[in-house]
């Protein structure tokens, strides 16, 4: 269930309510009993623990060795760029 924010338009107290998505907004303030405003959150954030994400850090080893088998024995998952090669920009001067 979310938690929604709610701001009193009579005394400014400012409150958040764990609420279903099915429920009604509140319309009354806990501390003075004026009216409600039902505020825009932003949400939950994500949390990432770790060194990477899902297809790095949590798959099964028998996912791993089929992949480096697919990938000609290397194990990363990643693909990163080839040092080696060079791009070189030209630029015509007139």
């Amino acid at each position: 269930m979310p938690t929604y924010d709610y701001r009193c338009d009579k005394c400014g107290h400012q409150f958040e309510e764990f609420q279903s998505i099915s429920a009604e907004p509140l319309k009354e303030c806990p501390v003075c009993h004026g009216p409600v405003q039902r505020l825009i959150g932003a949400g939950n954030g994500f949390l990432f623990k770790g060194s990477g994400f899902y297809i790095t850090d949590y798959r099964s080893e028998s996912y791993k060795k089929a992949k480096a088998k697919e990938n000609g024995g290397s194990t990363s998952t990643t693909s990163k760029p080839d040092k080696t090669s060079k791009s070189t920009a030209v630029s015509k001067v007139t």
